[in-house]
């Protein structure tokens, strides 16, 4: 039975679904986020990523909440933008996008649906992190285990960066800010030797390009290679911005399964009733697909609208994909996307419920 410290985990993660406008939009998950990804469903708009670490100028609004207009693109490497007038606001109890900003010609255009992906971190409080023999500034939530790492690169082999989780990393992204580099995904089931970095950006297999200098991140700091991808300084220090999380028991859970193409698909344990899924093939090449309990046409455990970060397109159906049952996921499609025979896929996923609360009260599917 899977206990858990987090009985509530929408206090840390949330999908939050909004419609566009030409104004701005006030949207309440009476949650406080720090990294926001988000994505128009009907549209094929790029997949926008604000955290509260990469605030604009610094500035801090008069409530306190914290105005943003840096953003990343997930489907593309591209360097981070800043083209947005006004862009994005944190607020105590989510985030208000600007009507004419990025966030929203993106992420804002009249009457798209669109959605938002939140977590919670240390609302937008950074420290000095000197694990590493690269000085850090993290952001972390260790309820959650959660980190947001920014850093500057060396050009050294084996340099260090802190990452302030206080154990091993399960799950990572990593991406250069100033230049047009790939997103660096590390995942814990990958070889680290032989398959150790996946691409957001790309559907390609994984591979190995010593971005990790092929060593496997320990409970304080990221090990890197002097590869541009996430350690250059050639010109200059560049900067980086890193998203971390450590598996945290009922709320939280990494790893790896084998398709068999039936659609009688396999079943994976988390020890929650997921919220939110991150999946990829890791020995071929095929997209990247994401999965929520938000966006769902039907009644009952299935989940069938998906979104492929790799790609700008607009939300996709397959039928009943997936049930996102109270313990874990299981497929019901025999694509290879998702579900090939003898093909390995990593995952990462996020609660809606714990499968047991710390008083001993189980959930049960919808």
């Amino acid at each position: 039975m899977a206990f858990t410290t987090i009985d509530n985990p929408s206090e840390y993660f949330q999908t939050a679904l909004f419609t566009g406008s030409t104004s701005n939009v006030t949207v309440d998950i009476d949650m406080r986020p720090d990294l926001f990804w988000f994505k128009s469903r009907t549209q094929t708009y790029s997949h926008l990523v604000y955290d509260t670490s990469r605030p604009s100028d610094g500035t801090t609004m008069p409530s306190g909440d914290v105005n943003m207009y840096n953003f990343l693109i997930t489907n593309g490497g591209g360097a981070e933008d800043d083209n947005n007038a006004d862009g994005l606001v944190q607020t105590s109890t989510g985030f208000i996008v600007d009507g004419d900003g990025q966030a929203i010609s993106e992420a804002n255009q009249g009457a798209n649906n669109m959605v938002t992906w939140c977590w919670k971190a240390n609302g937008g409080t950074t420290s000095s992190n000197t694990d590493g023999s690269i000085t850090s500034t993290v952001q972390t939530d260790s309820t959650a285990g959660f980190s947001i790492i920014s850093y500057s690169g060396n050009d050294t082999a084996g340099a260090t960066i802190g990452h302030g989780l206080g154990a091993v990393p399960s799950f990572a992204m990593f991406k250069r800010r100033d230049a047009s580099e790939n997103w660096n995904v590390y995942h814990k089931d990958l070889n680290i030797a032989t398959q150790g970095r996946m691409v957001l950006d790309t559907d390609a297999a994984g591979v190995d390009e010593e971005v990790w200098n092929d060593t496997s991140p320990n409970s304080t700091v990221f090990t890197l290679g002097d590869n541009d991808r996430v350690n250059n300084s050639t010109g200059g220090a560049s900067p980086y911005i890193a998203y971390a999380w450590k598996d945290v028991q009922g709320y939280s859970k990494s790893g790896s399964y084998t398709g068999n193409s039936n659609a009688d698909g396999p079943f994976i344990y988390t020890g929650f009733k997921p919220a939110f899924l991150i999946w990829k093939k890791t020995n071929s090449a095929d997209d990247w697909g994401i999965h929520d309990n938000e966006r769902n046409d039907h009644a009952g455990n299935a989940i069938d609208d998906y979104l492929r970060p790799n790609e700008n397109a607009a939300e996709g159906d397959d039928g009943d994909s997936v049930d996102f049952l109270s313990n874990g996921f299981k497929w019901r499609l025999s694509s290879g996307l998702r579900n090939n025979s003898g093909d390995t896929y990593i995952y990462m996923a996020f609660a809606e419920h714990p499968f047991v609360s710390s008083d001993g009260v189980p959930t049960t599917a919808r």
